[in-house]
């Protein structure tokens, strides 16, 4: 099974950032804007369009508030297994940490996967800042 964990320092207040990853239903627009065009819930899950075209199913196994953690799975013709999980850690002095981990089979689709979440941690970085700044 591959493992994918990437993680960025935010110059944005956790709360912040953990408020639109936990907007499940909007992440095109509150959390990575270019890198996801639509999302629309469904009891339990969410359809996400990526702007590659691909569309997945997306189930929700977690939303914790208390620890800032979502955690989401979903499979394709290409993935037999897919987990992943998001966490925001408060880092002091208005900044945050964004924690995304990803584990996946088959092992050779992690090259692939692995582009995908760092394409989304960039559009992510750049959303939350920007509407730090603003703010």
């Amino acid at each position: 099974m591959a493992s994918i964990r990437r993680e960025m320092t935010l110059d944005t207040a956790p709360d912040a950032a953990w408020a639109a990853v936990r907007d499940i239903g909007a992440i095109h627009l509150r959390l990575c804007p270019g890198f996801v065009t639509n999302t629309v819930l469904e009891e339990g899950a969410r359809m996400v369009t990526f702007a590659n075209g691909l569309v997945v199913r997306e189930v929700i196994v977690d939303l914790d508030d208390a620890a800032r953690r979502l955690v989401w799975s979903a499979r394709s013709e290409r993935l037999s297994h897919h987990n992943a999980s998001m966490q925001i850690f408060d880092e002091g002095g208005g900044r945050c940490r964004a924690v995304w981990i990803a584990d996946l089979l088959p092992h050779e689709a992690a090259p692939a996967i692995a582009a995908m979440i760092d394409h989304g941690m960039a559009a992510m970085k750049k959303k939350l800042e920007d509407t730090a700044t603003a703010a």
